[in-house]
């Protein structure tokens, strides 16, 4: 009988992770009818792109969920949601968890803290310290459920829905509903700090897939997880970087951005522009190649952040305004910016991943604060720098949170990255220009830690992440085949149905 299953991919990251590995191709390989829903303003687009036969494309109805989200019960459903983020057992490093506790706190008024801060505050000191407080915070989640799909749970009768949360983000409408019909469902983790920033599921979920026995550990003790459903598959958006299936050659690269290609080439990744102002580290190092500060000639490329082209709050794309001044400003500076997908998903579409790649390739140095792109960066072996030069006070701005970079060290996948000791860290301009003169004159130096920093954090690294994922999914169709359900519909018949 034909297997059939959804896909949920309401993340440009997820689209990466499902669409750009080898992923849904070996599903379709093993006769699987893989149904993908996604924003419904690209959903035309990437089935230009990327449809084949045995992969069809439903929209995803997010206007419609947000619209639940915001008009029924709009308070309870946040309170929800803000517990679920903070809520993890305290059996796992909670220091990114407790910084979002610090961040609703500054950014609503009295009101609101005693009004429902405190009172949560309360519920999570029980939530952290009881499995059956969070086993019961993920079942009464489910009574909001909009019923959104049930045209398409009626149509295309899956046996298995796949999301790329536990219903931590608007997927959880779709993951509560097919919970509701009895339905198997699995999440991969398709971020490297998902499994220690959020943490109890916005729905009752069975099956996860995710990069390391680390995240498995965090997924197991932190949220609960049966550990012999949780599988460690590695990270199929980063096998196309191990096979250098994205990368341009270097001088079509270099001439892209007018880069020299006799200077040694620095890039910047921006990180972390919600908490605090990527800029001094971005003036730091415009300086420093711009003056004869560092042992080798050298030039900066600045990749701007998604969040840099929010409308809101204005502050991101001040700073956004401020990184194209240092390009006018000094010699040897470079400003790139990633390259959208469309609809909510913004930003996040991977339309540039041969750019990113390139870029993680060609760099002499990587420096960024402690974002995802570290591990990026240990897996093309390129020495890399964590930046952490700080503005007084911040963002400075009544209302708005602000927390200094020196102070996110000990979240979970910053601490790893500090313990693995794969890369130098800069608190101040001086340190920032001795770890980059150390690795310009020595690009060998912390190789053999980077190596094992990858290979704890991704597991695979032979590039075949995508195909161990799908098998692991395999298996769960077989081991998941629901009794006494119907035959499936034939393509045709469906349509007619419909």
């Amino acid at each position: 009988m034909l297997k059939r299953i959804f896909i949920s991919a309401d993340h440009g990251m997820a689209v990466i992770y499902f669409l750009q590995s080898d992923l849904v191709p070996a599903l379709l390989a093993a006769g699987v009818e893989v149904i993908l829903l996604t924003d419904d303003e690209i959903k035309t687009q990437l089935e230009a792109r990327f449809g084949r036969p045995g992969l069809t494309f439903e929209g995803l109805r997010i206007e419609d969920a947000n619209r639940y989200a915001n008009t029924v019960q709009p308070r309870w459903q946040w309170l929800l949601g803000y517990l679920r983020r903070v809520g993890g057992s305290w059996r796992i490093n909670t220091e990114a968890m407790d910084s979002h506790i610090w961040e609703v706190w500054a950014e609503n008024g009295w009101k609101f803290r005693l009004g429902i801060w405190i009172p949560s505050a309360l519920a999570t000191l029980v939530l952290r310290s009881s499995r059956a407080a969070r086993k019961a915070l993920v079942n009464v989640q489910t009574k909001y459920n909009p019923h959104l799909y049930h045209d398409l749970f009626e149509k295309y009768q899956p046996d298995l829905v796949i999301a790329s949360t536990p219903g931590w983000r608007i997927d959880r409408y779709l993951l509560r509903e097919a919970a509701e019909k009895d339905i198997p469902t699995m999440t991969v983790i398709v971020g490297w700090d998902n499994s220690s920033s959020y943490n109890v599921s916005g729905a009752p979920v069975q099956w996860a897939t995710c990069w390391s026995q680390l995240q498995k550990d965090e997924l197991v003790n932190g949220s609960d997880w049966d550990p012999e459903k949780v599988h460690i598959g590695g990270i199929p958006s980063y096998d196309g970087y191990l096979r250098r299936e994205w990368l341009m050659p270097r001088d079509e690269y270099f001439k892209l951005h007018g880069l020299d290609p006799n200077r040694k080439l620095i890039s910047y990744a921006s990180s972390f522009v919600h908490f605090a102002p990527n800029f001094p580290n971005i003036e730091a190092l415009a300086k420093l190649v711009s003056s004869d500060s560092l042992s080798e000639p050298s030039q900066l490329l600045i990749r701007l952040h998604p969040s840099h082209f929010q409308d809101k709050p204005k502050i991101f794309a001040d700073e956004r305004k401020r990184a194209f001044e240092l390009e006018k400003q000094y010699p040897h500076v470079h400003v790139v910016q990633p390259v959208p997908l469309g609809g909510s998903l913004g930003y996040y579409g991977g339309e540039d991943m041969p750019e990113k790649t390139s870029m993680l390739a060609y760099s002499d140095i990587m420096v960024t604060v402690y974002s995802t792109m570290l591990v990026e960066c240990a897996v093309h072996g390129t020495p890399m720098i964590a930046a952490v030069l700080d503005t007084p006070g911040g963002w400075n701005i009544p209302g708005k949170f602000s927390l200094a970079l020196k102070d996110i060290g000990n979240w979970p996948t910053h601490l790893r990255f500090r313990q693995a000791k794969a890369g130098r860290i800069a608190s101040a301009e001086g340190q920032l220009r001795e770890a980059l003169n150390a690795y310009l004159q020595n690009p060998q130096l912390d190789a053999a830690e980077r190596r094992k920093f990858v290979s704890d954090e991704i597991t695979n690294t032979d590039g075949t992440s995508g195909k161990k994922t799908a098998a692991f999914i395999l298996e769960v169709l077989e081991k998941t085949n629901r009794k006494g359900r119907h035959p499936h519909l034939g393509a045709s018949e469906r349509e007619g149905k419909s």
